[in-house]
């Protein structure tokens, strides 16, 4: 088994970050998903292996407050955003988290957000929409940078949780899907990471053709 199953009880972490039209994950768009997929080396190192992104088209009916338009500075119907609807971005997405979760010998996904509730939150919504059966991710578990961030580093802010771990972090950039999921990546990793150097979890020994650990 690889290290990263045995990491967190056999789940995949993925790091999904959303920009939305507002705050309501019942009536409200999903504007950007992205995902940030993680492997673990031989050695119990967690390091980002590739980000994903999507633009995506508001559902039919859907509420757009442009208050959130304003901060994020997405133009919902821009042509050149090609965006695609909520059901094709999310088939693609877990087709490749499903795939991941069997190359890692993982179980199942967890969701890593940065206030992963909000995130999820949306992600459910638009799986419920869609008529989605087969959702990889764990229905209520998820792994919060908000909390760890405010352990490791007395900071819930992701930019300045980045700013205190030695992460670039770039405001201009932020609140795009793909540069918020990376950052948030690269912290959840950057605290993992450390976790393991202060002796908090060892890699575990592999184990040979006989079924023991190998020395």
């Amino acid at each position: 088994m690889r290290p990263l199953a045995e990491r967190f009880r056999g789940f995949l972490p993925v790091v999904i970050d959303v920009e939305t039209g507002g705050f309501n994950a019942s009536t409200d768009a999903i504007l950007e998903i992205a995902a940030a997929i993680l492997r673990m080396d031989d050695d119990g190192v967690l390091q980002v292996h590739a980000v994903h992104q999507y633009n995506v088209a508001p559902f039919e009916g859907a509420n757009l407050e442009q208050s959130a338009l304003d901060f994020t500075g997405i133009d919902p119907y821009h042509p050149f955003r090609e965006a695609v609807g909520e059901d094709e971005a999310l088939a693609e997405l877990f087709k490749i988290v499903r795939r991941e979760m069997k190359e890692q010998d993982c179980v199942r996904a967890v969701l890593v957000g940065h206030n992963a509730h909000f995130d999820a939150g949306f992600i459910n919504a638009a799986v419920e929409r869609c008529g989605i059966k087969r959702n990889p991710f764990h229905p209520f578990s998820y792994l919060d940078t908000v909390s760890l961030s405010a352990l490791a580093y007395g900071q819930t802010v992701l930019a300045k949780a980045c700013q205190e771990a030695g992460i670039e972090f770039d405001n201009g950039e932020a609140h795009a899907a793909a540069y918020d999921v990376e950052k948030t990546a690269e912290l959840f990793c950057g605290i993992v990471n450390k976790w393991k150097e202060f002796g908090g979890w060892v890699v575990p020994k592999p184990i040979n053709a006989a079924g023991e650990n190998e020395e």
